[in-house]
C-alpha cells in the first residue's frame, strides 16, 4: 500500500470517527455539557500526555512556557478550541446536530475567505463563486427561518479562528493540542470539583456528578479522551501525505454522518428552507473541491515534469 493511500484511509477513519461521534455525545445527554467538557479535556490530557511521553517529547510542553508569544498563543488556541468543544456536545444533548452540520460544511470555504483577508492568500473565480453561494445559502435560511443559525456560525467561526492561530503555533499537532489541554485542565479540575463537592450545576441546572456513578459512566467520559485524540493523531498522519484539496474532500464525510445522524437517527426536522439552503451548500462545495483537486493534479504533473528534466 502506497503512503498517499495509507493517508487516504487514515483521513476517512478521522472524517468517519468525528462524524459518528454525534452519537457518543448524546449517549451522554445525561451528563451536563460542562461536565461533559471538563471530562473531555482531563483525559485528552492524559492520553496525549501518554503518547508524547512514549515519543520522549513531554519536553516540548516546558518550552511553551520560555516562549511568551508562544504561551499567549496556545492560551488563544485553548480558548477557542474550549468554546468549539463546548458548543458542539451542548448542540448534539440540545437536538440541535443538524446545525452543528451546517457549520462544518460551510468552515472549509470560510477558512479560505479568512486566509483572503489575514494572510493576502488571492482567491480564484471558482473560491469566490464558492464563498458569494454559501454566503447566500446562509443568508437565505437565516430570512426563511426568521432566526439567525448562532450554533452554525459560532462553531464556524470558532473553528475557523482555531485553525488561524495553529498556524502561528510553531509546534506539532499532538504536542500543541497537549499544551491547550494542559492550560484548561486546571479549570476542568476546579469545575468537577465544584460539580462533585459543592453541587455546582451548569447552564442546565442539572448536577449530576457522573464520573464514579457506575462503570458506564465512568468508562463513557474517560473513553472521551480517545475520542478527542485518536481522530488528531489519524489527521496528523493523513496530512503529511494528501494534498489539500484530498483533505478538504474527504474531510465532508464529518458534517454529512452529523447530517445523517441527526436525521435518521435524532429525527431532526429538515424544513424547506434547510432543503433549499444545503443543496446549495453541497454544489458550492462540490465545485470548489473539483476545481481543487484539478489544481492539485496539475501542480503535481508540473513537479514530475521539472524532476524529470533535472
Amino acid at each position: 500500500m502506497s503512503e498517499t493511500q495509507k493517508g487516504l484511509l487514515a483521513m476517512v477513519a478521522t472524517s468517519v470517527i468525528w462524524g459518528l461521534s454525534t452519537l457518543f455525545y448524546k449517549a451522554l445527554s445525561h451528563v451536563p455539557p460542562f461536565e461533559v467538557l471538563a471530562h473531555r479535556t482531563i483525559w485528552s490530557l492524559v492520553f496525549f500526555g501518554i503518547v508524547l511521553a512514549l515519543q520522549s517529547r513531554l519536553g516540548e510542553l516546558v518550552s511553551i512556557f520560555r516562549r511568551p508569544r508562544l504561551l499567549m498563543m496556545v492560551c488563544l488556541a485553548a480558548m477557542t478550541v474550549s468554546l468549539n468543544w463546548g458548543l458542539f456536545i451542548w448542540a448534539i444533548q440540545t437536538g440541535r446536530t443538524l446545525e452543528a452540520s451546517l457549520g462544518y460544511y460551510i468552515y472549509p470555504i470560510m477558512s479560505v475567505l479568512l486566509g483572503a483577508v489575514v494572510f493576502k492568500e488571492k482567491l480564484g473565480r471558482i473560491q469566490m463563486l464558492a464563498v458569494a453561494v454559501i454566503c447566500f445559502a446562509v443568508s437565505l435560511l437565516t430570512w426563511g427561518l426568521g432566526v439567525t443559525p448562532w450554533v452554525s456560525l459560532l462553531l464556524m467561526g470558532s473553528f475557523v479562528i482555531y485553525g488561524m492561530v495553529k498556524k502561528l503555533i510553531p509546534m506539532g499537532p499532538v504536542a500543541s493540542v497537549t499544551g491547550e489541554v494542559m492550560m484548561l485542565s486546571p479549570i476542568a479540575l476546579f469545575w468537577l470539583w465544584g460539580v462533585h463537592t459543592q453541587g455546582w450545576t451548569g447552564m442546565d441546572g442539572r448536577n449530576v456528578a457522573a464520573f464514579g456513578m457506575g462503570w458506564y459512566n465512568t468508562i463513557m467520559l474517560m473513553l472521551l479522551g480517545l475520542l478527542t485524540a485518536g481522530p488528531l493523531i489519524l489527521y496528523s498522519y493523513a496530512t503529511k501525505r494528501l494534498g489539500f484539496a484530498t483533505q478538504g474532500l474527504v474531510f465532508y464525510l464529518n458534517p454529512t454522518l452529523q447530517f445523517l445522524v441527526a436525521v435518521l437517527a435524532f429525527g431532526e426536522a429538515v424544513s424547506p428552507w434547510h432543503a433549499i439552503a444545503f443543496p446549495l451548500i453541497w454544489a458550492a462545495l462540490a465545485v470548489y473541491t473539483l476545481n481543487a483537486l484539478r489544481q492539485e493534479r496539475a501542480a503535481s504533473r508540473r513537479s514530475t515534469v521539472s524532476t524529470v528534466v533535472k
